[in-house]
């Protein structure tokens, strides 16, 4: 979701909503407490530099319970950050504590902003002499292979 979208989905949205891939949701209370221009200068495995530019939010919870983000504010956070950052219509990426600092996508469904698991993946596959068919792995090939296996056996 880029910052034109999420801009369209809260000038009509009547409450903020942020739910989990699990299907949990992000306690009604989170703040947003960064609305920020990244940029990762990088060079990936093959050599290639590459430059990627995303819009970041930080959701985070406190024990304010009483407190709820408006729509309205958050279209304002967003249009300072715009003002202030240079902010264009970049793809938006959320971090959220769960464990972990996690780093999500954005989507939209159901009236609910959608925190969508990101994957890793390497950006010069063809650089990595890896074969393809080695590429990923068929689970329920996994599984016959291994279906004998003991502990102490030596093939697992």
């Amino acid at each position: 979701m880029t910052i034109e979208q999420i801009k369209k989905h809260l000038e009509t949205a009547e409450i903020v909503n942020f739910q989990l891939s699990t299907g949990d949701f992000v306690p009604p209370h989170f703040h947003v407490t960064e609305v920020g221009f990244v940029t990762k200068h990088f060079i990936d495995c093959g050599g290639t530099e590459r430059l990627e530019k995303v819009a970041n939010f930080q959701l985070w919870n406190a024990n304010d319970t009483d407190h709820r983000l408006k729509p309205t504010k958050l279209l304002a956070i967003i249009s300072l950050a715009e003002q202030k950052l240079g902010i264009g219509d970049l793809e938006i990426e959320v971090e959220y504590q769960t464990e972990t600092i996690g780093k999500y996508n954005l989507a939209f469904s159901n009236n609910n902003f959608l925190l969508v698991a990101k994957q890793t993946d390497c950006l010069a596959k063809e650089n990595c002499s890896i074969p393809a068919d080695e590429l990923k792995i068929n689970v329920s090939n996994l599984a016959a292979q291994t279906a004998g296996c003991t502990p102490g056996g030596g093939c697992c």
